[in-house]
């Protein structure tokens, strides 16, 4: 049979239940929606059903830029400091699970102690006791849940930015391959334009000794040459520093990494003619400011709980007297169990601001998110229409380059008959080596306008 006691008790926890409706849970909005299709999708051009894999830099087709994608993600430390962050988020969540249980403590303390009396001196004394205690928090307005949930939010919030720092430390290693290999391309094509002034200034020089070229001649070869000398180690010091700098991506100090040369651009990778804008949900820094909204809406959840009055139940047992002997003996037990509603009165406004707080943040992570699926949304279109646009660049460029070439060589024929100046074979030279540079430049764009989109859609061209 109930003791008044125990009855009054469930009495209190009944009524606190009932009123637990006064808490309502706080509802994300729904995710932010995306047209059926991108708008620079290309419906004149060929569809393109390339399966993108899991490594989809693999796609460029180049070994070693497969080999340094396989090192990045063991050595950059942005990933180790990501991984360590989704660490804390897992603590963070195991923590706030464990509040939702009862705790339980155990204790042996032993005091030796004098009291004067009044009416006589008493010797000191002994207490010795052996206790146990246990308390437990009933979630009754749902807090402790509802902070479960925004730590179960935070976790995969933490799950996603890991996600989208190794995506974007992968793309920003093939960008820098890319410039690395065009800086080489670029280091071997001013290499041979070298070569071919040198000639051109023994040439001139030739003709002045013989008379029929002009000192202006040999001064224009003598600063063409030095030109192209210079411009040689521009590009030498600029291959360096990319060099450095994948170093340093894959965790390495920049005397760490050698890479050896090829100056060959990797393949162009053709992109669909149209994609479906539902790839931007596999994005992961779209899925992860998705998470932060839904840790933020029970955190209000969480304020608006404070509000109400906390119940705990505890209970505590024990053995106490003056000596171990037959310390643990039925005449020296203690135990009691006890009940706690605890409410704030007065708190100087500090539940009403939190509860204020809790909203505005809701409200500016919600507005992040969303702001954050329009950049998506503007940088898939822009990719989109500059991928598909470089490569009419290319073919444009790839024609102008030919005609500088066959210029040149006309211009070179035409000189050494003697029938123009050596200013038209420096136009000349320059206009091919222009048409060349430009033609490396619009290549290197292509093959990163094509990385970006690939990293803007997680890497994939379907949602499959």
């Amino acid at each position: 049979m109930l003791t008044r006691f125990t009855q009054t008790l469930l009495a209190l926890a009944v009524t606190l239940l009932l009123g637990a409706c006064a808490v309502t849970p706080m509802t994300p909005p729904e995710p932010a929606t995306a047209p059926a299709q991108f708008k620079e999708a290309l419906p004149d051009a060929q569809a393109v059903a390339t399966a993108v894999p899991d490594a989809w830099w693999t796609l460029f087709q180049d070994p070693v830029l497969d080999d340094l994608e396989r090192r990045v993600v063991i050595g950059n430390e942005t990933l180790k400091a990501a991984v360590a962050q989704r660490a804390a988020a897992r603590a963070a969540l195991d923590a706030s699970q464990s509040a939702m249980y009862p705790t339980l403590a155990t204790g042996l303390n032993g005091t030796r102690a004098y009291t004067a009396t009044s009416s006589a001196a008493a010797n000191p004394g002994n207490n010795l006791a052996l206790t146990a205690s246990a308390s437990w928090e009933l979630d009754l307005w749902g807090r402790l849940s509802m902070a479960t949930q925004g730590a179960q939010a935070t976790v995969q919030a933490s799950e996603a930015d890991l996600a989208a720092a190794r995506l974007s430390v992968q793309a920003a290693l093939a960008q820098g391959y890319f410039s690395l290999r065009a800086a080489e391309a670029q280091q071997a094509l001013v290499q041979r334009n070298v070569l071919a002034y040198q000639k051109s200034l023994e040439l001139t020089q030739v003709r002045y000794r013989a008379g029929v070229a002009g000192l202006t001649d040999v001064l224009q070869a003598q600063t063409q040459l030095s030109s192209a000398q210079t411009q040689l180690a521009d590009t030498m010091v600029q291959r360096a520093q990319l060099e450095h700098t994948l170093a340093v991506l894959l965790g390495l100090p920049p005397s760490g990494l050698t890479v050896l040369r090829t100056a060959v651009l990797p393949a162009t990778v053709a992109v669909p003619s149209s994609l479906p804008s539902t790839l931007l949900e596999r994005r992961p820094d779209i899925a992860a400011a998705r998470e932060r909204v839904k840790a933020a809406y029970a955190q209000i959840g969480v304020t608006d709980a404070a509000l109400f009055p906390a119940l705990s139940l505890s209970a505590s047992a024990g053995y106490g007297q003056n000596s171990i002997a037959n310390l643990l003996s039925t005449p020296n037990l203690l135990w009691n169990l006890g009940a706690g509603l605890t409410q704030s009165l007065l708190d100087g406004g500090a539940r009403k601001q939190a509860r204020a707080q809790a909203r505005a943040n809701a409200e500016q992570v919600t507005a992040s998110y969303r702001q954050l699926v329009l950049t998506a949304l503007q940088e898939v279109e822009d990719n989109l229409v500059l991928s598909g646009r470089l490569q009419d660049e290319v073919n444009a460029q790839t024609e102008a380059l030919q005609s500088a070439q066959r210029n040149l060589d006309i211009v070179t024929a035409q000189y050494r008959a003697g029938t123009v100046s050596y200013l038209n074979v420096s136009a000349a030279q320059s206009a091919a080596l222009t048409a060349e540079t430009t033609l490396l430049t619009v290549r290197n764009r292509q093959l990163a306008a094509v990385n970006t989109l690939l990293k803007n859609i997680a890497g994939r061209w379907s949602a499959n």
